[in-house]
């Protein structure tokens, strides 16, 4: 598997409970990137809050017993742990009921929080963080942060605002899109183009961002990484449910890139993953590296 041991990560933002029809599990996009990059070596911590309930404390225990720091999340006496009722269609995609307010969206950093960021090589966040004010202010600040910035777009309705949405993309060094979202956010900004290459490059014209990739569900994903574009068409596999697919291929993309893997290895690497992820129940299976290259070997030439 990819060797991040290297690579130092922080990731931002909301730690939670997916509520499924029979069971829950933990999650929160920023927490699922985290467990996967700490599967290939990498030494990752999480900046958030949950509640001081039964909730939280099973969070903080699942959490640290699979190598993540957990001492940057806070807890919270007025908010409990958040939840999320998690639907899947006939077809496996889920869609989100996201409850609110929760601990996670009353972050306020604390010196061993911003010391975390300070010494990491790489610092994940999303959007849905931001639907409060308080976790919003919280990541800002780390924004002006020299460190490597990954901006997950996780667009949820109504928890977005396109001007919040563009001072994000603004931060970033990287984005991550999957294809509704880029051509939403495009359509937003009066892209004059349709396809996701021209619009990425538009992205990166007018954003700081200099690197940036898009899924495609069961299509792939494209790259976008120093100046070039990079495609993967997908791996076939029976889904069980999308629940934190785009999350472990962005955890293994950024792992890949940022330790020097060459970018259509790091993409074909990313799109194998999320494809297992999506294959397997839950945001964060176990995925071993057999199970990896086996799939990537059915469908070379």
């Amino acid at each position: 598997m990819n060797n991040g041991k290297n690579l130092k990560a922080v990731a931002y933002g909301e730690v939670l409970w997916d509520v499924f029809e029979n069971e829950k599990k933990i999650g929160g996009a920023p927490l699922n990137v985290a467990l996967r990059m700490k599967t290939f070596g990498c030494e990752v911590a999480m900046i958030s809050c949950v509640g001081k309930d039964k909730d939280g404390e099973a969070i903080i225990n699942q959490v640290k017993s699979l190598g993540l720091e957990t001492d940057a999340i806070i807890k919270s006496e007025d908010f409990p742990t958040g939840l999320v009722n998690v639907t899947l269609n006939e077809r496996g995609s889920a869609s989100y009921e996201i409850a609110y307010p929760s601990a996670w969206d009353k972050i306020v950093l604390n010196d061993l929080a911003k010391n975390l960021v300070s010494e990491a090589d790489v610092l994940i966040y999303g959007s849905l963080i931001c639907r409060d004010q308080v976790s919003r202010q919280a990541l800002e600040e780390l924004l002006l942060m020299d460190v490597y910035k990954v901006f997950d777009v996780n667009l949820r309705k109504p928890h977005y605002s396109y001007e919040i949405l563009i001072q994000l993309m603004n931060s970033a060094n990287f984005i991550k899109f999957n294809d509704e979202e880029l051509l939403e956010i495009a359509a937003e900004m009066h892209s004059p183009f349709e396809s996701l290459e021209e619009n990425m490059l538009f992205f990166a014209e007018k954003t700081k961002a200099t690197a940036m990739c898009v899924t495609k569900g069961k299509h792939g994903a494209i790259l976008l990484w120093e100046g070039q574009i990079y495609k993967n068409e997908g791996y076939p596999v029976r889904v069980s449910d999308t629940v934190g697919a785009g999350d472990s291929f962005l955890a293994a993309l950024i792992t890949s890139l940022l330790t020097g893997k060459a970018p259509q290895t790091a993409i074909d690497f990313a799109c194998a993953i999320g494809a297992l992820v999506a294959e397997a129940p839950g945001a964060n299976p176990d995925i071993s590296l057999s199970a990896i290259e086996n799939l990537m070997a059915k469908v070379k030439v």
